[in-house]
């Protein structure tokens, strides 16, 4: 199966209801529709993207990553690459590497949400399907060469350094973690 195969089916698998999110991910799958490129940086129509936020519920806190082209407080994410085999494993993958945290596990339940966001060209729109994913106890970060910085910041601290499609992200991630959904 490929890449561009398995987003459809994570998608169609969403829980869009949770967020109201049904029509956002209708914009996603008729992209991926429209455009057998829609997963690759390339496709200048827009491309999927994966990210996971990394948190750390038993100290009530995430890590956030400050993006070195971008100068804001993000979760980790990014490109697709062609290694990846699922949506999951990209999102893994660049949390991994954003990170430097090895042994990162995904929330289970899929994609905890969406989030369109407009880009500079030649590109137009990042379609960014957000996961979110705990360390391994004791684990360390470490800083990448994407990131100006890298720190872990309280839940109440998010909204005063993040945009609100991070809120967004913490608050649906905690939600899941205290209904399971």
């Amino acid at each position: 199966m490929s890449l561009h195969d398995d987003a459809v089916l994570v998608l169609k698998g969403y829980d869009s209801e949770q967020e109201d999110q049904s029509e956002l991910r209708q914009t996603y799958l008729d992209h991926l529709a429209g455009h057998p490129d829609g997963m690759w940086k390339a496709c200048g129509a827009g491309h999927l993207t994966a990210s996971a936020l990394v948190i750390d519920p038993e100290r009530g806190r995430v890590l956030l990553t400050l993006h070195r082209k971008l100068q804001m407080w993000l979760q980790m994410g990014g490109h697709c690459e062609p290694q990846d085999s699922t949506l999951p494993s990209a999102a893994l993958r660049e949390a991994t590497e954003e990170s430097g945290i090895t042994g990162l596990t995904l929330l289970p339940g899929g994609p905890v949400r969406l989030d369109r966001h407009p880009i500079p060209a030649p590109c137009h729109w990042h379609l960014d399907v957000q996961y979110a994913a705990t360390p391994p106890a004791g684990a360390t970060e470490r800083i990448s060469e994407e990131s100006l910085d890298l720190r872990w910041f309280p839940y109440e601290e998010v909204a005063g350094v993040a945009d609100a499609s991070v809120v967004r992200l913490v608050e649906r991630t905690r939600a899941r973690l205290e209904h399971g959904n």
